[in-house]
């Protein structure tokens, strides 16, 4: 799977997954902004990203069992939009899976996130290979190129080395990356 560099051609997925369905839209809005793993996705619930009193919350807590620490998921703007706009269409349980199934009240499977996103990027005319991982992918991919330094997305990554991570959001070492640093005071 490889990241999608092309701005428009994200857009024009948006476009799709917009149109079929607003859960499917979430799912890769939340996906390329906030570079999570698809099994991590799927297990959010309401109560992840709502508080109480129905607001959408700024960051998403998540557990690491792996390595026992608590992560903190910024939740920026346009994850926030669609999680207002998604939410708003029905009436939500707190304990309810953020990405459920139309059949059962447990999340989609992997293999359906898979489905949902290769299939918009397919409909989108999107020509690389896309799937799950291009979610995480892309969010690497576009952090790096507006500044965010290679060892933090490392970290992020749980990478062990620079190069693994140049290599998983597909850039080589010798190639030059126009980096867009934005700080917009």
């Amino acid at each position: 799977m490889e990241a999608i560099r092309d701005k428009r051609q994200i857009q024009s997925i948006k476009k799709v997954l917009k149109k079929s369905s607003a859960r499917d839209y979430l799912l890769f809005v939340f996906g390329i902004n906030t570079g999570l793993k698809i099994t991590e996705l799927l297990n959010i619930r309401v109560s992840d990203v709502v508080s109480e009193n129905q607001k959408v919350n700024d960051y998403l807590k998540l557990y690491d069992e792996g390595s026992g620490e608590t992560r903190f998921i910024y939740l920026n703007s346009k994850v926030k939009k669609a999680l207002k706009e998604f939410l708003a269409k029905d009436k939500w349980e707190m304990t309810a899976f953020l990405f459920h199934s139309s059949r059962s009240s447990q999340p989609i499977t992997r293999q359906q996130a898979y489905r949902i996103i290769h299939e918009a990027a397919e409909k989108a005319g999107v020509t690389a290979k896309v799937g799950t991982q291009s979610m995480r992918k892309t969010f690497g991919f576009h952090a790096f190129k507006q500044g965010v330094a290679i060892s933090l997305l490392q970290k992020y990554f749980h990478h062990s080395t620079p190069s693994e991570t140049l290599k998983y959001i597909g850039v080589s070492k010798d190639e030059p990356v126009r980096t867009e640093i934005d700080v917009n005071l």
